[in-house]
């Protein structure tokens, strides 16, 4: 709940979003914090109608305004829903995080689900920031707002919420009215019970009607165009990417663009929302498994290093006094070691835990978008929330190593058998370096290969293990490395070189060189190496006539003096030799 709260929370002013602005940048701000950034560009030189132009405050992004200002830029109606359910949520359950700071500070939550909107900044909303509603808003419900911020200083915080968020009877003639029992989304009017059976009673013509539990006026009434005023949003633009009602496809300056139906639009870009969201869900499966991979790997460590540092005291203390300066450096080694491996964990799991958070809190919101049901209401909002689900899809790709648990301290070894003799030259032994395969030393026959190659850490070597297997064009050296059964392994090598023998005439091979101590092995880059095709001679019975071979049958040449040679029987026969 924390997480999706400080998503619902407005840059400026740090409380809920209220009347929420959705930015071109796809940011939202609350709509009396935007009119107070414009307030403050505000000169005598400078009215306020002739600023044109504002930064967002969370990335910086100018926001150009049209002639119609704020009002130009549309609502965040999903985000609105959401946070509505996120207060409601706050009431019903007293240990939820914005409930327990609500307690504390005895500060009364203004709801905005009533159209009534209060000031966040400085109180009371200067400069402008007068309460914004819905247009069908009744005076009555103005005054029953108004009795009840009166009754509300009565209240504890949490009862004034649920106040707040209560839907009044849009016939009653009392005051306060009585709180509806049903929403009538034909008539687009709330009754109360005693209302609801005076003048709207279950028969024509209104049993066609649909009756809901109450929402607010705000939800039941269709979005209308941004140009005109009057009208409801019908269709989708294409071209300009924005809702527009009928008027500006047949007068205004969408009557030459290509438009969509709602439903349609609504099919795609739900679509498009939902696969996103699934692909996003998934790589947050990734992530949880690769964070508790790390935490494993974590404990490895700390396993690995208790095991070395008892080791350590053991050896150190049969070297005696010689031995107890060299065991002090080599602990501080390892406990390096140690803490730059921890280090480096710790900060993969905070970006892990970071980057699940942030898109845990996004597919929350996106969650919550998938339940609007209504087309106009879920285009105007959802897009926003699309393009943000498929750039943490796409870019958010935290790509953590993965890390091989093998790995983790397995390379050292703390034998001081030969160390002992020379104790001055005391460290800890860790694998050699990949040894390298000098492919321009190599030679070949038919039917053997020469392997030469170097080593960095030649004298601590034990031995190599040469290991080959036929070439048949795989790339993926790793797969086919780790296929065993096809190798041919060579061990206890003791040069830098090797002579395989019995291989294949004219075929290509693959060979990995492994350098070998007591501490562990590593692998040589592979090299491919091919055997010279088979040699062969040919055959005198089978020549022709004008030819004459020589070399032990290995040349020929064009003999002009042999013109009446005959052809000898054998040549025909298929028993000549090859």
């Amino acid at each position: 709940m924390e997480t999706l709260e400080s998503e619902l929370t407005c840059p400026i002013c740090l409380e809920l979003f209220e009347d929420p602005l959705l930015l071109p940048c796809a940011h939202s701000l609350c709509f009396n914090c935007a009119h107070r950034i414009l307030v403050s560009h505000c000169s005598t030189s400078k009215p306020l109608e002739s600023i044109s132009a504002f930064q967002c405050p969370t990335c910086r992004y100018v926001i150009t305004l049209n002639h119609r200002g704020l009002e130009g830029l549309k609502r965040n109606v999903t985000l609105q829903n959401i946070i509505d359910r996120f207060q409601k949520a706050s009431i019903s359950s007293p240990n939820s995080p914005t409930e327990s700071r609500r307690l504390q500070t005895q500060r009364p939550y203004t709801a905005t689900i009533s159209g009534t909107i209060a000031g966040t900044i400085g109180g009371g909303g200067t400069g402008g920031g007068s309460a914004r509603g819905s247009p069908a808003t009744s005076s009555h419900s103005h005054s029953h707002a108004n009795h009840t911020n009166h009754n509300n200083a009565n209240h504890s915080p949490a009862v004034v919420a649920k106040m707040d968020l209560r839907i009044s009877c849009q016939f009653c003639e009392q005051d306060p009215p009585r709180e509806a029992v049903k929403t009538c989304v034909t008539c687009e009017v709330s009754y109360c019970d005693r209302c609801l059976r005076a003048t709207h009673p279950n028969k024509k013509p209104f049993t066609s009607h649909r009756l809901v539990e109450p929402v607010p006026d705000t939800h039941i009434r269709g979005l209308t165009c941004l140009e005109h005023e009057n009208e409801k949003v019908n269709m989708y633009c294409l071209v300009d990417d924005q809702l527009i009602c009928a008027l500006c496809k047949l007068v205004g300056r969408h009557r030459e663009h290509q438009v969509s139906s709602l439903t349609e639009r609504f099919d795609k870009l739900k679509q498009t929302l939902e696969n996103n969201l699934t692909n996003l869900v998934k790589r947050n499966s990734e992530l949880e498994n690769q964070m508790a991979k790390l935490i494993q790997i974590c404990q490895q460590v700390e396993v690995n290093t208790a095991m070395h540092e008892a080791k350590l005291v053991e050896e150190c203390d049969e070297l005696v006094e010689i031995i107890r300066q060299r065991k002090q450096i080599i602990a501080v080694k390892i406990k390096e070691s140690k803490v730059m491996k921890l280090r480096k964990l710790a900060q993969q799991i905070a970006n892990c835990r970071q980057c699940l958070e942030r898109s845990s809190a996004l597919i929350t919101q996106a969650e919550q978008s998938l339940k609007e049901n209504d087309h106009a209401r879920f285009l105007q909002s959802a897009r926003n929330v699309a393009e943000r689900v498929a750039m943490a899809t796409a870019s958010s790709q935290v790509l953590i190593p993965d890390v091989n648990l093998n790995e983790a301290f397995d390379n050292f070894a703390l034998d001081f058998s030969r160390e002992k003799k020379i104790l001055e030259g005391l460290d800890y032994l860790t694998a050699p370096n990949p040894p390298a395969i000098r492919e321009e030393l190599c030679t070949a026959s038919h039917d053997t290969i020469t392997v030469h190659w170097t080593s960095e850490d030649e004298f601590s070597v034990t031995s190599y293990e040469l290991q080959y297997t036929i070439y048949t064009g795989q790339t993926n050296f790793i797969s086919l490395y780790n296929s065993a059964d096809s190798w041919m392994i060579v061990p206890n090598i003791k040069q830098n070189h090797y002579t395989v023998h019995g291989l294949q005439s004219g075929t290509r091979y693959i060979f990995f060189v492994k350098a070998i101590n007591q501490a562990g092995s590593r692998n040589s880059e592979p090299a491919r190496l091919k055997t010279n095709s088979q040699p062969f001679k040919l055959d005198p019975k089978t020549a022709h006539k004008k030819l004459r071979l020589s070399n032990d049958c290995l040349t020929m040449e064009k003999d002009e003096s042999s013109l009446k040679k005959s052809h000898t029987p054998e040549r025909f026969s298929g028993t000549g030799s090859n």
